[in-house]
């Protein structure tokens, strides 16, 4: 599409703050109003749009993308969203452990046990289980997670949805997007696995791409809730 505006900017509405293109306020893909309420989150909408050249370009423009999928699908679909995000604590990531390598065991404690140790504090435990063995957690334990998600508005629960699938992992996802990890450090955990078989392996080209995206889609995740907490 080419560019068909000059200037994007930020304008206040009722609930909040806008993107101004050439003084209109911007629509979502469903017609919806794009309204935020942090003025923070609506600077940064507009900047994506005035970094746009002559060719407006989508992938550009992740952070509008999430505010008119928050606003068009999730507010409609709260609560199977919620679902959706909730159902990852019965088969988090780093409940899942390898028997060997040991070495590979040894790194997974390391590095995945304190935030399992947060999370167990801060909703409930969850347990973990080593090679093929399943593991069923408590209805307690699930319905708590359950509780934490559905307590978020929808613009974070957007940016929690996104880092949760693609973390494949609710624990690493709230801590990420409460700020108490990085957009790195989720990913270096996320991927742990991968990082060790790399190590011992090398690294092809698809790999690379698949990690790039997922290290992008964390970062935005984890940009897009920081701004939208940000006065």
């Amino acid at each position: 599409m080419k560019r068909f505006f000059k200037t994007a900017a930020v304008g206040q509405t009722a609930g909040g703050y806008t993107v101004l293109l050439d003084g209109k306020p911007m629509r979502t893909p469903a017609k919806a109003p794009l309204a935020v309420r942090s003025k923070k989150l609506a600077e940064a909408i507009a900047a994506e749009w005035q970094a746009q050249g002559e060719t407006i370009k989508p992938a550009a423009l992740p952070l509008t993308r999430l505010a008119g999928t928050a606003i068009d699908l999730v507010a409609q679909r709260h609560e199977a969203i919620v679902g959706e995000i909730a159902k990852y604590a019965a088969t988090d990531l780093v409940c899942y452990r390898a028997d060997a390598p040991s070495e590979l065991a040894t790194r997974q404690h390391r590095i995945w046990q304190p935030h399992l140790d947060w999370a167990g504090t801060r909703y409930a435990p969850l347990t973990v289980t080593a090679g093929i063995n399943p593991v069923t957690q408590t209805p307690e334990s699930l319905a708590a997670y359950h509780r934490a998600v559905a307590a978020y508005d929808d613009m974070t629960l957007t940016a929690l949805h996104l880092a949760t699938t693609t973390l494949g992992s609710l624990v690493l996802a709230l801590a990420l997007i409460e700020g108490r990890i990085t957009a790195e450090e989720a990913f270096a955990a996320a991927e742990l696995d991968q990082s060790f078989q790399i190590e011992q392996w090398g690294e092809d080209a698809e790999a690379m791409a698949r990690r790039a995206a997922v290290r992008d889609d964390i970062g935005i995740a984890a940009r897009f809730a920081a701004l939208h907490r940000a006065a």
